[in-house]
């Protein structure tokens, strides 16, 4: 069928159902086996870069942006992408995308049959049942030689499928498996990445606290705790926020806390001997501090 002959929007199916179709416009047809790849702009252009939020069944898609910007929904998230990425998307997951115009890349898309028809050792089957486990957006940077790889992959891929060639060809899916097995393979190094960044943030955190249970009596600024880590403040303050879900500096007010508590709780001292002990000059400074802490 002819892109050409498409209407400006897709039909919905009825009111209060989510759009469903094999490619964006298109009924459902037979997918067995199915491989299909065509240009972002060929078929976002019919509609001023605007798809619709719209599930399929049983195929598996992954959009390669190539140039450009793509404001898009998976499933109830919101987000902006900018290329290079790889937006991958399983079946019976909601998606949509505003394109910014001209956009250029690709979506490649495959059914559960071709999948499973693919050589698993060649692809690597855990890695990319990992990889299409869940919507994800792989972003990489413009240097990235991965990225380079993959934007000539697809259209290597892009081109075979529009030739007039052999329909048996296994060219197209020997393509499209490294296509795969390129995005599987960028998956697990992003994973390890993360893995390997919350170790290091686990250790950051360690030592913060080491030091906070050495110096928090003595009211250390903030940038002599992150200079002694190796660290800027703003550093220092995004890992603890992504660990503990509080910046450096409330998690050393805590630790003043508790041990005003503690002194308050089990030691008889008048309120300015506590004061003093805990490094505060004014006691009446230390009381409202106490106060807004404790709120």
């Amino acid at each position: 069928m002819s892109l050409d002959n498409y209407k400006s929007s897709p039909k919905k199916k009825s009111f209060g159902e989510i759009p469903s179709f094999a490619l964006y416009g298109e009924s459902a047809a037979d997918q067995h086996g199915l491989l299909h790849i065509e240009e972002i702009q060929s078929r976002s252009r019919l509609y001023h870069w605007e798809i619709d939020p719209h599930v399929h069944h049983g195929l598996y898609q992954v959009v390669w942006l190539q140039a450009g910007v793509a404001d898009l929904v998976l499933d109830n998230v919101h987000n902006t992408v900018t290329a290079p990425a790889a937006i991958v998307i399983p079946p019976r997951v909601v998606h949509g995308f505003h394109f910014t115009p001209e956009t250029h890349g690709q979506v490649l898309t495959i059914s559960a049959q071709f999948l499973s028809d693919a050589d698993a050792q060649a692809i690597g089957a855990d890695a990319a049942r990992k990889l299409f486990s869940a919507p994800r957006i792989l972003r990489f940077a413009i240097d990235d030689p991965n990225a380079t790889r993959l934007g000539s992959l697809m259209n290597e891929l892009l081109g075979e499928f529009i030739l007039p060639n052999d329909p048996q060809s296994p060219i197209p899916g020997w393509l499209a498996q490294s296509v795969i097995w390129r995005l599987a393979r960028s998956h697990v190094l992003e994973q390890l990445n993360l893995e390997g960044r919350a170790h290091l943030h686990h250790a950051v955190i360690t030592r913060f606290l080491s030091l906070v249970e050495q110096h928090f009596l003595e009211h250390w600024p903030m940038q002599r705790y992150a200079a002694e880590l190796g660290l800027t403040t703003p550093r220092l303050n995004r890992i603890t926020q992504s660990l503990c879900q509080c910046n450096a500096l409330e998690m050393v007010h805590e630790r003043l806390t508790k041990e005003a508590c503690r002194r308050l709780i089990y030691i008889a001292a008048p309120a300015a001997n506590l004061a003093a002990e805990l490094g505060f000059d004014d006691p009446a400074y230390f009381s409202r501090f106490f106060k807004n802490v404790r709120e």
